[in-house]
């Protein structure tokens, strides 16, 4: 059996070091779009953390509404009246914002995101939120996420050691004095690019944390849950045509992709990542151009040579695409490699849900394939340039 090595290949092994640093520069480019990649879809995953654990078919929020982290309360009243229509089965208000929670070690304080709800209508679908229902009936228990970020002190590590019930001071952001809460048990949520951690407390706790900035009147979301076999379209049209337009309504959906969209296109660190993708995509399209054009420049006579023994223009076309290939292939595989690890590392630093999902693996590959194909296309105009005339 005669087997023929190709020439795209023989031509970027001929020199191993020169082939080893342009496969460590397109493995350098794959990390860099894995990682933005990564933090990007981290950055939308964790921005609707608590939606996707909302337990509700509709959703209500003031018609100023950007995000969860920015305060926009509207009138419980608008969530009463949703009760009217048919086919809403029962409503729940929950109340959001922002504290300062004192570090019981070191005493600092960190902000944190509490979250209000009343205990006989759950509104979050988290087993160890409904397991820990009756601890926060009781006044000023809280629930501590025990995916926080670690500033907040071992405050979970303490709980499950100890097994009883922690005392921790809760600061409004304008307020001197701290109000101490019990910690009762422990959820699992995890931070965002928005809040380090969270607390899950009764609406009568956290109004008495917040006394002299809430009043119970104003609710930041109100929870609908519809009856059975009821069409959420339909509700959600006769609810929008004749609540007041202070408020907005949303399927669970429409809720999170209203948070995607608030990221990706409303605040700097969501453009950012964008131009950073894109910015490497660029990078990645010189250096392999640079290294196919060099390779072309320094076998510019054996091109020549080949031309004037009547191979075709396609055919050394073909090699340079294929070497565009080859190079996709040697710089995407450690690259991948290196990412999984980067990937696992950045998660357990910041508690985010940095995950190598199929689909990054497919974009990044399709990416770092058209990146290279590109690259050649734009080289091969040296390789036209190639006349045996000239050479000889």
């Amino acid at each position: 059996m005669n087997f023929k090595i190709p020439l795209a290949w023989l031509q970027l092994a001929q020199n191993k070091v020169r082939f080893l640093a342009a496969v460590a520069g397109i493995t350098f480019i794959v990390i860099l779009m894995f990682t933005q990649l990564g933090f990007q879809d981290a950055l939308y995953s964790s921005a609707i953390r608590v939606h996707h654990s909302l337990q509700g078919d509709l959703f209500l929020v003031s018609s100023q509404y950007k995000s969860l982290t920015s305060n926009q309360s509207f009138s419980r009243t608008r969530l009463y009246q949703a009760l009217g229509f048919n086919g809403v089965k029962s409503i729940s208000p929950m109340y959001l914002g922002f504290s300062k929670f004192k570090n019981p070690v070191i005493g600092e304080k960190y902000s944190i995101y509490l979250i209000g709800i009343e205990p006989g209508k759950v509104a979050i679908n988290l087993p160890e939120v409904e397991n820990n229902l009756d601890k926060i009936k009781i006044p000023d228990v809280v629930l501590f996420d025990q995916n926080s970020r670690p500033e907040f002190g071992p405050v979970a590590e303490k709980f499950k050691s100890e097994n009883t019930e922690q005392i921790v001071e809760i600061f409004a952001f304008n307020a001197v004095k701290g109000y101490r809460v019990k910690i009762g048990g422990l959820f699992s949520l995890g931070p965002s690019f928005g809040v380090d951690g969270n607390l899950i407390v009764s609406d009568s706790t956290f109004l008495r944390i917040f006394q002299n900035n809430r009043t119970s009147e104003m609710i930041d979301v109100g929870v609908i849950i519809l009856d059975s076999g009821a069409e959420p379209q339909k509700i959600l049209t006769n609810l929008r045509n004749n609540l007041a337009n202070d408020v907005l309504i949303f399927t669970k959906q429409e809720f999170q992709n209203f948070e995607k969209k608030y990221w990706a296109t409303r605040t700097p660190i969501g453009f950012m990542f964008n131009l950073m993708l894109t910015m490497c995509f660029v990078i990645g399209i010189v250096i392999v151009y640079q290294i196919l054009y060099s390779n072309i420049s320094t076998q510019i006579t054996a091109y020549a040579t080949l031309k004037a023994i009547g191979y075709s223009n396609n055919y050394l076309l073909n090699v340079i695409f294929k070497q565009a290939l080859i190079l996709a292939f040697f710089g995407y595989i450690p690259g991948f490699a290196i990412s999984l690890g980067i990937y696992n590392f950045a998660r357990g630093a910041t508690k985010l849900p940095i995950i190598m999902s199929f689909n990054n693996i497919l974009i990044i590959l399709i990416a770092t394939i058209s990146m290279c194909v590109f690259s050649g296309f734009i080289a091969i105009r040296k390789l036209r340039s190639a006349d045996p005339a000239d050479i000889f």
